[in-house]
């Protein structure tokens, strides 16, 4: 897998490859070799991350393994003055080898000296025009990088067509145990109180705990329902609250992080990124409002130090509905890419010539992405051959495209 990374890298042309792997497997330390490789050449790289908790652990992860030599910079939207003109100083002379950061360095004023490798992380939080405007920061067309731990359906549609090659990761860690997963449905008494006394019980062992909500305010929200356990069910343990809206919460998670507090009631803030390694359990409330992928990526969050960890599926779906089958089958697969189909029986695969990510907006009519991979396979070997030989006739047949089609996959 490194190998094909590194042969890429080397060719000419550049590389557009999906590099996947569950939650914890390894793929920083991948994107880390590439990143070096790249520097070894000349080039600079960039590392795109979703939010600045993610950015900064990657920084500080990066930063400690880079070897000697090489520069690495951090840029995100929330550093202070003198910090950030220094940041865009190193970008834009070339003294930044690698440079990690948010949205920040998608901004204009961000210009990169020489960017030959781009790195996505998450990439499903980026829309396809995100990518591009990086992307459009190089000299020349960079090599492109995308790491995921759950493909969309998207992803999945354009991997099957060929636009991206594949690199996956399918081990974990060592030391990783599976985590448990069990379903909670509301309208049982007796398996909700239970599974409030099983993280009472994961904190008397010295544990850490995630109760995860889907909003922030009325009922089922963050705010009230940190109420309703700070004087019921979970009465005398150290609570924390954390949501996208506050201002301190970076100072939470980090606070969290260092076990000053026993349970985070939090949004899915902490989908992506957060890592703490003495939490075990994870309480995920209203579980069928969240998308399979967010459902796995917080499922992640819990089992990163070697304990044994569960999760929780709370949910207000009847049993036997749709949502609630939906929700019990995700908490009987533990693989993302087993997931992954999941997601795409339920959504399919989006606009394959388009920016829309949405599944449920499906532009493919006579093939099945599930059924017909066989048939998509053959068909993209087919066409390689075809632009092989007859350049010209291979242009000819796809001349009925728009404009706008042309342009999103020169995009893509």
């Amino acid at each position: 897998m490194l190998g094909e990374i590194s042969h890429d890298i080397s060719q000419v042309f550049p590389m557009q490859r999906l590099l996947q792997g569950e939650v914890g497997s390894g793929k920083t330390m991948v994107a880390l070799l590439a990143m070096l490789q790249a520097a070894d050449c000349g080039y600079q790289s960039a590392l795109l991350a979703p939010t600045e908790v993610l950015a900064a652990q990657h920084f500080a992860s990066i930063f400690a393994q880079a070897p000697a030599g090489v520069n690495v910079v951090l840029l995100t939207g929330s550093m202070k003055t003198a910090a950030k003109r220094q940041a865009l100083l190193d970008i834009v002379s070339g003294e930044a080898d690698i440079v990690i950061g948010t949205h920040a360095i998608i901004q204009d004023t961000v210009e990169f000296y020489d960017l030959g490798l781009v790195v996505v992380d998450e990439q499903h939080r980026f829309g396809v025009e995100q990518r591009d405007t990086l992307r459009g920061k190089a000299q020349q067309y960079p090599h492109m990088l995308v790491m995921t731990a759950t493909p969309i359906p998207r992803t999945i549609a354009m991997t099957v067509f060929g636009d991206l090659s594949v690199s996956t990761l399918r081990e974990l860690p060592g030391g990783r145990k599976p985590i448990q997963s069990f379903v909670v449905p509301e309208s049982n008494e007796a398996w909700v109180a239970r599974g409030w006394a099983r993280i009472r019980e994961e904190v008397a062992k010295g544990h850490q705990a995630y109760i995860v909500a889907p909003r922030i305010e009325e009922a089922g929200g963050v705010k009230k329902l940190m109420e309703e356990l700070e004087f019921g069910p979970l009465r005398g343990l150290r609570l924390a609250m954390l949501h996208g809206k506050m201002s301190d919460k970076d100072e939470v998670m980090a606070a969290f992080a260092r076990g000053e507090y026993d349970v985070l009631v939090a949004t899915t803030v902490i989908e992506v990124g957060v890592d703490v390694p003495n939490a075990t359990i994870m309480l995920i409330r209203e579980s069928e409002n969240f998308g399979v992928s967010q459902l796995h990526q917080l499922r992640g969050r819990v089992g990163r130090g070697g304990n044994a960890s569960l999760c929780l599926f709370h949910t207000l779906a009847a049993p036997g509905s749709a949502s609630f089958q939906r929700v019990n089958a995700i908490a009987q697969t533990s693989s993302g890419f087993d997931l992954a189909e999941l997601d795409l029986a339920n959504r399919k695969e989006g606009d394959i010539l388009g920016t829309l990510q949405s599944g449920e907006h499906r532009t493919l009519r006579l093939l099945n992405l599930l059924t017909d991979g066989e048939t998509i396979s053959r068909a993209s070997f087919d066409a390689t051959g075809l632009v092989a030989r007859n350049e010209q006739l291979a242009r000819e047949l796809v001349a009925e495209l728009t404009e706008d089609e042309q342009a999103y996959l020169d995009k893509s």
